[in-house]
């Protein structure tokens, strides 16, 4: 599961420093939580960096499900911050 966000092609390649701040933010798990749903169902929600509010992001059947997607959101946000360092070197040739 990763966040849905609207931008363009260059803000995706080169992000503000205020989209590096929310994907930091949001790659701390502590900044995470799930409720559940009136119909039986677990959303999964992220503390709002500024605000008192939470952003809901996804629902799933279980609460294994839900724990899963917050997961799979952190990987994708680290793995971003990480490019943002630069090109990982995979392979030179002499």
């Amino acid at each position: 599961m990763t966040f849905l966000y609207t931008s363009s092609f260059r803000a995706a390649t080169h992000p503000d420093q205020e989209m590096i701040n929310l994907w930091k933010h949001i790659t701390d798990k502590k900044n995470w939580r799930i409720v559940q749903l009136p119909n039986g169902f677990f959303q999964t929600e992220y503390k709002h960096m500024d605000k008192d509010d939470w952003i809901d992001v996804t629902r799933r059947e279980t609460m294994e499900g839900a724990e899963a997607a917050i997961d799979g959101s952190i990987e994708h946000y680290s793995k971003k911050l990480d490019f943002i360092k630069g090109p990982k070197v995979v392979k030179t040739f002499e």
